[in-house]
């Protein structure tokens, strides 16, 4: 009887949306059904309840009680769809069900403003990994991600690329990674680095007050999950495209329009962490109090709860994100600093950009808070760098500012299944074979984490051609990720 003269687009459209005020107004529906009431009659009773404008007049006690029970629902919900999704596009073909799901649940929050899905995308928290969203007014803290401004750097040295190849050399690169970093969730150095960020504002927030003495401890180290230290043969063509003179290295601040560099083959190091635990835990903290601040939020869209950029909560979750973002970029130079002064290197060039995190940008006209959930900066000019897998390819790119995708491409290959089936699926033999045959040595990793996890990184750069560009190409030969059993936080 309730799905034959009313469905949930039939509520949203009368203002009532999902969540406890749609489970009693379908509760009220059936009532009036009951009492006689006709679809039309239904219509205008439950639009008024919603809107809190009704009356009780020539209505039977059933129906009162069952209207009264909507306008307390609606009383206390925030949130109200818009009617219609904002609009959002997806780049690349084949794409989790899921994820895509999650994308077009996201344009639905009334703060939405546009979205795009990157090649990459699979499932996340709330927003897809791979997923951009742009609000008004408002910044959601998983649509940040767990690990706020996770990110990739990447610095050429003036090492012989014959290094990689002879053992002597490998051998030297290595014991850089293995001293130099630590990897594993809590991960930490005894002697502690030295860094400027240390000497910022760590109160702006309680969290990151309280999280200081530990994020200094573990200032310099990767963590697990996805995040490495590899060494790699970086290869720049003549026909590669270069970023304009006035590009910015991923929105992370000021560049010197390129990689300055003529073409041929270098070594280059690369990384990929973010914030560590200090991360986590403003994420964590803000994450509660911004689903405090949106009670009525459907199940499926809980991590999605946003906080007020004019409230307190708000602009203090801006300030740790922001004081995230100085603390990960630090923690990628404190690597990249060490492994060059251990080896007696030269930087001759390097990019780096930020993948979870939030942006003020002007889009049509307006200025938006940009998410970039696994989603790399990819404006006109803007370098980034797009990894593959431990035994294929990634990429240096340069954004060319397409405008449908909110300036912004994937962030990866993105992984095609999940840790636990890797693990059930996989087995070292097979993996070596595959690492010996594209010449890589692995130092350290778990099976969660094996080429066969990601998806092929040819086939997303060819979805994202109107996105970016590329600068170079960069192959793995000496890898270290946390080793196998940790639990992952990326």
């Amino acid at each position: 009887m309730v799905g034959g003269t009313m469905q949930p687009k039939d509520l949203i459209e009368l203002g009532i949306p999902r969540g406890e005020a749609m489970k009693r107004a379908f509760v009220a529906v059936a009532v009036m059904a009951g009492e006689g009431l006709d679809v039309s009659a239904m219509r205008e009773r439950l639009h008024k309840a919603a809107k809190g404008e009704w009356d009780a007049e020539g209505l039977s006690e059933p129906v009162v009680e069952a209207l009264e029970a909507v306008a307390s629902a609606m009383e206390e919900a925030v949130y109200m769809p818009r009617a219609e999704p904002a609009p959002w596009r997806v780049w690349g073909e084949g794409l989790e069900a899921e994820a895509v799901k999650q994308m077009a649940r996201a344009c639905e929050l009334p703060v939405a403003v546009r979205g795009a899905l990157m090649p990459d995308a699979h499932l996340g928290y709330g927003l897809p990994i791979g997923g951009v969203l742009a609000t008004r007014g408002a910044v959601i803290p998983y649509a940040v991600g767990v690990d706020i401004a996770c990110r990739m750097k990447l610095s050429v040295l003036d090492v012989p690329v014959r290094n990689l190849e002879k053992s002597t050399g490998r051998e030297r690169l290595s014991a850089a990674i293995e001293e130099e970093t630590r990897f594993g969730v809590g991960a930490r150095f005894e002697r502690r680095r030295e860094h400027a960020v240390m000497d910022a504002d760590w109160s702006v927030s309680p969290v990151t007050a309280s999280r200081k003495d530990k994020a200094w401890s573990q200032l310099g180290t990767s963590g697990s999950g996805n995040h490495f230290v590899e060494f790699g043969v970086l290869t720049v063509s003549d026909t590669a495209q270069q970023a304009s003179p006035a590009a910015g290295l991923g929105g992370v601040g000021p560049g010197d329009g390129g990689l300055g560099l003529e073409a041929g083959e270098y070594v280059a190091l690369l990384s990929h962490s973010g914030s560590r635990g200090a991360g986590a835990a403003v994420c964590g903290h803000y994450s509660k109090l911004a689903r405090a601040a949106c009670p009525g939020l459907p199940k499926d869209l809980e991590h999605l709860a946003w906080l007020d950029l004019a409230g307190e909560a708000g602009a203090e979750y801006w300030a740790a994100m922001s004081l995230m973002g100085e603390y990960a970029a630090a923690n990628h130079a404190c690597i990249h600093d060490a492994v060059a002064e251990h080896l007696g290197a030269e930087v001759l060039a390097g990019v780096e950009n930020h993948h979870n995190f939030a942006w003020r940008e002007e889009h049509d006209g307006e200025e938006v808070v940009v998410h970039r959930k696994g989603a790399t900066p990819a404006g006109e000019g803007v370098l980034g760098v797009i990894p593959g897998s431990m035994a294929s390819p990634g990429y240096v790119v340069v954004g060319k500012d397409g405008e449908e995708s909110l300036r912004s491409a994937s962030h990866g290959a993105g992984r095609v299944m999940s840790r636990r089936a890797a693990s059930k699926k996989f087995r070292w033999p097979e993996v070596e074979k595959q690492l010996k045959a594209a010449g890589v040595t692995l130092l350290s990793a778990g099976l969660d984490e094996v080429p066969g996890v990601y998806k092929d990184i040819e086939t997303v750069m060819a979805a994202q051609r109107d996105l970016v560009g590329v600068v170079a190409r960069f192959d793995p030969k000496l890898v270290k990720m946390a080793p196998p059993g940790e639990r992952a936080e990326d």
